[in-house]
């Protein structure tokens, strides 16, 4: 019998493009569907897009093999963005103000506004982690109200190349994909693998894939530092074929003999390893291959955490990913920083009914995938002219329209974006046609009587200035969300 209720996620990760397609059931529990996966080697490097064209047939491919077995059309897909040139960059935005006023949530949004507008060359904002805001000598989470005569706006920006971005979604433009939502994959994987004690008390979060390395430090359940180095597990696979193997060879090695760690009195001088029928290596030999890429691995990791940071990881470390499987990789982490406390968090949070023998492996592959997953909260079947509006918990709305699906591009305050997602190219440009089309009216909008105050109180501010395009299309965006009586 064909599903109508699911929601589909893929990941374009370094080795591989995977799609999956689950139902989330009442009890909190999903339930898998469907899972595929296409071989990304040819089109993917280091997790982002380098062949268009093949990457398109690797979607097309994905979608197709979802619907045939879920015998179900698919509307549109999550869509989870990683791999290299993502990376944060932090900026305060500086505000005088009368003291005699409190902070307004208008001053918050021109402030907001303002961080957006700033320009990085050839890189693309694809989110805002607000950090605090520091009102005088205090640091405030919601300064809303607070009496003040500076506030200090503290932004984490996350950056992503220009055109990685537009690549990504020319891809699903050309594969004819609608996209439902893009998320930040870290953030998806993130909200998978950490409990909220370590959100709030802060930890790193270490994601090793075949080509890369995610690093994301949380502190205060607020996301404080982002980046993805170009090194990963296939990069331990290379240094094993400088003993003159094939790489698929080396891989076998690696998994039989690799470990991220040796204690130097376990190390047996006279122990060699079989390389093929004719020759061995020394396992010394072979120990010092591995652990001096591990340890450059978890040196640049470490270099990434902010020094003001480190001293507040009190959560630990989280290790996740393929790679991060190697035998000892907790036990290296630990003597390579000065962490103590490493985890390994091989499977997601959630509970996942599946016989699918990928995800039941639990070896930390599938996080990311079973996170953008979790992240699904619209139905992505294709539903019939009779169809009875459902939402993706299987249970009658009827104030939902009748196919219970929204395709209407979203116009949406960006700064109001719940946190790690993704505004896509087509909703920027009908984001950015509204507010074109909405400027007219509000710069229409009557101007304040003799002896009436304008809405601004920063001090030194030209009044006569118009406000910038991002504020009046979050004014507009309010202006419709609660029309005038």
């Amino acid at each position: 019998m064909p599903a109508k209720n699911f929601v589909v996620a893929i990941e374009l990760g370094s080795t591989r493009i995977k799609g999956i397609a689950g139902q989330k059931k009442p009890d909190g529990s999903i339930a898998v569907l469907a899972m595929v996966s296409e071989d990304a080697k040819q089109c993917i490097r280091n997790g982002v897009v380098y062949n268009i064209d093949k990457t398109v047939q690797c979607i097309t491919s994905i979608v197709q093999r979802l619907k045939g077995q879920l015998k179900s059309g698919i509307k549109h897909v999550y869509v989870g963005v990683g791999g290299q040139s993502i990376h944060s960059e932090r900026n305060v935005i500086v505000r005088e103000i009368h003291s005699s006023i409190p902070v307004t949530q208008q001053l918050i949004v021109e402030m907001m506004d303002q961080n957006r507008s700033m320009e990085y060359p050839d890189m693309e904002i694809l989110d805002v982690e607000v950090q605090e805001y520091r009102a005088d000598a205090l640091m405030q989470t919601e300064p809303v109200g607070i009496q003040c005569s500076r506030l200090d706006g503290n932004f984490l920006n996350i950056l992503q190349s220009k055109r990685h971005y537009q690549k990504l979604n020319t891809c699903f433009d050309i594969a004819g994909v609608k996209l439902a939502e893009i998320y930040l994959a870290p953030f998806a994987l993130a909200d998978a693998v950490l409990t909220p004690v370590e959100k709030r008390s802060g930890c790193v979060l270490v994601d090793m894939g075949a080509d890369t390395t995610t690093v994301m430090a949380y502190y205060k359940n607020i996301v404080r530092h982002i980046a993805v180095i170009p090194l990963g597990g296939n990069n331990i696979t290379k240094d094993i074929c400088t003993l003159q193997v094939e790489e698929c060879e080396a891989e076998k090695l690696k998994l039989r003999y690799a470990s991220a760690y040796t204690a130097p009195e376990d190390i047996d001088t006279t122990l060699k390893y079989d390389i093929d029928r004719d020759r061995k290596v020394e396992s010394s030999r072979f120990i010092d291959i591995i652990e001096g890429r591990v340890q450059e691995i978890i040196a640049n990791v470490w270099n990434q955490i902010p020094a003001d940071f480190s001293e507040k990881i009190l959560g630990g470390i989280v290790l996740t990913g393929g790679a991060a499987n190697m035998k000892n990789m907790d036990v290296a982490f630990r003597k390579h920083t000065s962490i103590d406390k490493v985890r390994l968090a091989k499977f997601v949070t959630y509970t996942i009914n599946t016989t699918n023998a990928e995800i039941n492996a639990h070896d930390g592959t599938m996080n990311t995938l079973l996170g953008l997953l979790a992240k699904g909260d619209q139905n992505c079947y294709v539903p019939s002219e009779e169809m009875k509006p459902q939402d993706i918990f299987g249970m009658n709305d009827a104030s939902k329209p009748t196919d219970g699906i929204d395709t209407k591009p979203q116009l949406r305050d960006p700064h109001s974006l719940p946190s790690g997602v993704v505004q896509s190219a087509a909703e920027k440009a009908a984001a950015e046609k509204a507010a074109a089309d909405a400027l007219r009216k509000v710069d229409e909008e009557p101007k304040p009587h003799a002896g009436e105050e304008e809405p601004h109180h920063l001090e030194g501010e030209d009044k006569n200035k118009k406000p910038s395009l991002g504020t009046r299309f979050a004014r507009w965006l309010t202006s419709i969300a609660t029309p005038d009586e």
